[in-house]
């Protein structure tokens, strides 16, 4: 018999790719792309809107750099590409506090980086 699993640690758990790749790189990254700023904006609203058992996490390469900046939330694992913080707002507003989603920023299973060479 399988042990069920533990209750969740959080609620909404979200990571932001923070990746770095040199200037100049093919497939770009996140960073370069303004999504330590992003970050730091959702962690700040989060906050101030008070998201019970909720984290913003910065994350490695998520391996959608060429979308990004990306960021995906869990439990549900959805991603999304945010570029403003008007962005982020509506996916705060939108799918954190009222369990919609985004679809104009989502990213989907159509949305895959070229393969390695």
């Amino acid at each position: 018999m399988t042990e069920p699993d533990p209750p969740l640690f959080y609620k909404c758990h979200i990571f932001v790719c923070c990746n770095k790749r040199p200037d100049g790189h093919p497939r770009g990254s996140c960073a370069a792309r303004g999504s330590e700023k992003l970050r730091d904006y959702m962690k700040a609203r989060m906050k101030e809107l008070r998201v019970p058992q909720s984290r913003v996490n910065s994350a490695g390469c998520l391996e959608r750099c060429e979308f990004g900046p990306a960021l995906v939330i869990y439990p549900e694992g959805v991603w999304y590409q945010a570029r403003t913080n008007a962005d982020i707002d509506e996916i705060l507003d939108t799918h954190i506090l009222h369990g919609g989603r985004v679809a104009r920023l989502m990213l989907t299973e159509h949305d895959v980086p070229p393969p390695k060479a």
